[in-house]
């Protein structure tokens, strides 16, 4: 089985120079359940000053309808992130760092090993205060395929991270081109290398941005190499406010067009996703990349 996660409400609106409304971020996640996608990542807690799309992560929180079947998450980069989604009652938390020390530093203040080990010690006070198996967790490692700063990205770094994360007691591990410089090939080897890592004890995930029109292949590499978990942002929505000139990520729609084509179901009401990824295009008042919004299903000529 895989999944489609889908990353708009956070890592799509984050970097967003339209300041949507709670109201209206409400509305967009209810939306998004609405068109049978079950792994939502609703919101960050991260500095208000640095992400001010993400400034009412609480009130956006408390206010959307719960729909029967669909997971919601709630982003982290350090321990005080990890706190405000606890008291939040988020069940699924997504830790984040970047592999590379200029990116994490410029984006969270600390070394990679520094990120990481706050994130295993979290874990571990959890599991000692008997609350670990009341949130799901998730670790995202940043620029893996490649750093805006430092360039390529040894691979063998990645790896050793994947199987400390392992180790750790994360839930499930995604691997992010989060400035979309990924190949193919490159994607295939890193998630093989990340599963013999695990010994496919946990779930290896993809998150890819199409700057240079590579996700949807790298999407198809990495699900034959067995990823399982897919983020996507409906109509492209996205981009890293730490990583220069980085465009959207997938569309969530193209992503679900492709895979449904290939006989791999998804759960997703294409045409409703569809008018979701229409509406927040209005929302936040610039054309967004998604193709699929804009050609529409296949439907040959005459069809009902």
């Amino acid at each position: 089985m895989i999944a489609i996660q889908e990353v708009g409400p956070r890592d799509g609106l984050q970097n967003e120079p339209v300041r949507l409304s709670t109201e209206e971020k409400i509305a967009f996640i209810e939306r998004l359940a609405a068109t049978g996608l079950r792994r939502i990542e609703a919101v960050s807690f991260v500095h208000p000053e640095r992400v001010p799309q993400m400034a009412d992560a609480e009130a956006v929180w408390a206010g959307f309808r719960r729909a029967s079947g669909v997971t919601y998450a709630g982003l982290v980069l350090n321990r005080r992130g990890f706190e405000r989604a606890r008291t939040a009652g988020v069940e699924e938390i997504h830790f984040a760092f970047g592999v590379t020390e200029t990116f994490n530093r410029k984006n969270q203040g600390a070394a990679p090993e520094a990120s990481f080990r706050q994130f295993a010690a979290l874990l571990e006070e959890a599991e000692a205060a008997g609350a670990r198996g009341r949130f799901r967790a998730t670790l995202t490692l940043s620029v893996a395929f490649g750093c805006p700063y430092e360039g390529p990205v040894d691979e063998g770094r990645v790896v050793d991270f994947v199987r400390r994360a392992a180790e750790a007691g994360f839930d499930e591990i995604v691997l992010a081109d989060t400035i979309g410089v990924g190949v193919p090939t490159q994607a295939a080897r890193l998630v093989r290398r990340a599963i013999e890592a695990t010994g496919g004890r946990v779930p290896i995930g993809v998150h890819f941005h199409n700057t240079r029109n590579t996700g949807l292949a790298n999407v198809y590499a990495a699900l034959e190499a067995g990823a399982t978990v897919f983020d996507a942002s409906v109509g492209g929505l996205g981009g890293c406010p730490f990583a220069p000139n980085a465009t959207g990520n997938i569309a969530t729609e193209d992503l679900v067009y492709m895979l449904e084509g290939m006989g791999v179901a998804t759960g997703v009401d294409l045409d409703a996703l569809i008018g979701v990824a229409r509406w927040i295009e209005g929302k936040v008042g610039r054309r967004l990349e998604g193709m699929v919004m804009k050609a529409g299903p296949f439907r040959p000529l005459g069809a009902g």
